[in-house]
């Protein structure tokens, strides 16, 4: 694909983010402009594998067809790229910025070369497409009269939506908070994706004839909550896809107490003050000032690390049970798999450049937080780990801290929407059902997204989302003609 002899020709060149320094001092998008020449030149390298394996079970997700539409930009064609982009994934927008890019860990030149690169390709296609107009409501000629209700309005959701108003239903998704969205709204740091784009997007859905409905909490208490089961009588189907939100505590002595927060209880109230007011109600967790720690090496807490130095944190610090990954592939990660290599996301490359270190601490363990007589947080005592996470004698250590968050991953959906329902739980308390198939053991209950498979990625959500909307597309009529 592209120009046959381009992966011999040209390296892999990414663009680059905003310098560090200038980033930190806001919250809008870390990147910069795309730019076409070079971006053509990147595409010029996608060889002609015969086996793409950037497209594979170990590749994307979403199959995106990447050798199509980089052979596409190399051409000029980017309306026709975008059309191939829109085929296989709803928000390229947003996957384009966060998504980790598994594609590229089995790109075929990754074997002796860089690999090509497909994000910033994937991310200029999706921009482009947004800017120039090209993204169009799919409006269905006519309805089914099915009704259809999503509870959850995150990737897995939304894009099921998407693909079950596409054919005819009809469909209304419930979202607990104040905004459509879910992870993408308030999870995803603005500073990643910048909600304008998620503003787009719904627009562009709500014009299709998908219904939405806020702070509306199915099987809550609240006033604007709707039971589950008044909800199976009012349509043909409904599909959870509520997302894994019981985050990962840490019980260790000194937890109650002010000081203490999971990773998402920081980062969506910033975003929630950010939209609301600029920051300027207070209505957030001020890292400001603060000694600060993060406990969890995921891309929850190098988001935290990034939001923390744009309060203007005093110091910082992040914890990581895991042992320093290797700078390349180990003998068992071998490829195609997604590389488990040691990498430099944005908020540690920020951390060095403000404090002048990378933040992280590696094989460390929490064992107590400290306080003082008042109880207000004062530090952290940890201990070093081995390869078994066993504690080594005689490492421990006391760290001056006024705030920590836990950024160590989520259990499983919440229940409470189930209590009526009584849908059946696998043995990590997900809503169990079969992936590619989503039925729950109840009739008209699907699942998708994270509540099914577990914390994953956003790219993840986006196939299960889809892959439900066949199923039930498929439930519901006999035949589907959804992907």
């Amino acid at each position: 694909m592209g120009k046959p002899t381009g992966f011999k020709e040209f390296s892999r060149e990414v663009e680059p983010y905003r310098p560090s320094k200038e980033r930190v001092l806001d919250f809008k998008e870390i990147y910069t402009d795309h730019k076409d020449d070079g971006l053509k030149t990147q595409a010029s390298r996608c060889m002609d594998c015969g086996v793409p394996f950037c497209q594979s079970n170990e590749g994307c997700p979403v199959y995106n067809l990447i050798p199509e539409w980089n052979d596409l930009v190399y051409n000029n064609k980017w309306e026709e790229a975008f059309q191939r982009l829109m085929k296989t994934n709803n928000f390229p927008e947003v996957t384009g910025r966060v998504c980790p890019a598994v594609c590229e860990g089995a790109c075929v030149l990754g074997i002796t070369e860089s690999p090509v690169a497909i994000k910033n390709l994937e991310f200029a296609i999706a921009d482009k497409g947004v800017q120039s107009g090209w993204l169009k409501p799919n409006i269905p000629k006519k309805r089914t009269g099915k009704k259809i209700a999503i509870v959850g309005s995150g990737p897995a959701g939304l894009s099921a939506a998407q693909q079950l108003n596409s054919v005819g239903h009809n469909v209304k998704v419930y979202e607990r908070a104040d905004r459509i969205g879910g992870l993408m709204m308030y999870g995803i740091p603005n500073m990643k994706l910048d909600k304008s784009l998620m503003d787009i997007r719904l627009d562009l859905m709500k014009t299709e004839g998908i219904k939405f409905y806020t702070n509306t909490d199915i099987g809550g208490s609240s006033k604007k909550s709707i039971a589950t089961d008044k909800l199976l009588k009012e349509n043909d189907i409904i599909l959870f896809a509520t997302g894994a939100t019981k985050p990962r505590d840490l019980p260790i002595p000194g937890r109650k107490g002010d000081g203490v927060h999971f990773a998402m209880e920081f980062l969506s109230s910033n975003t929630k003050s950010l939209l609301d007011s600029d920051l300027k109600d207070d209505g957030f967790i001020n890292a400001k000032g603060k000694d600060v720690i993060v406990i969890g090496g995921g891309d929850t807490g190098n988001d935290c690390i990034g939001t923390s130095l744009r309060h203007g944190c005093k110091s910082l610090t992040n914890f990581e049970i895991m042992a320093k990954p290797p700078e390349e592939r180990a003998d068992n990660n071998p490829w195609p798999l997604f590389p488990r290599t040691y990498k430099v996301d944005y908020g540690h490359e920020e951390s060095t450049d403000v404090f002048g270190k990378d933040p992280r601490e590696y094989s460390v363990s929490g064992k107590e937080f400290l306080r003082d007589e008042k109880g207000n947080l004062i530090g952290i005592k940890t201990v070093e780990v081995d390869s078994k996470f066993q504690e080594i004698e005689g490492t421990e250590k006391e760290w001056k801290a006024d705030l920590i968050f836990l950024a160590m991953g989520f259990l499983g959906p919440e229940d409470y929407v189930n209590k009526k329902t009584k849908v059946d739980l696998d043995e990590r308390s997900n809503f169990k059902a079969e992936h590619n198939i989503h039925k729950t053991s109840h009739p008209k209950i699907f699942a998708a997204g994270d509540c099914r498979r577990g914390q994953s990625l956003v790219v993840w959500a986006i196939n299960e989302g889809r892959a439900a909307a066949r199923e039930v597309d498929l439930h519901l009529m006999g035949v589907t003609t959804l992907e």
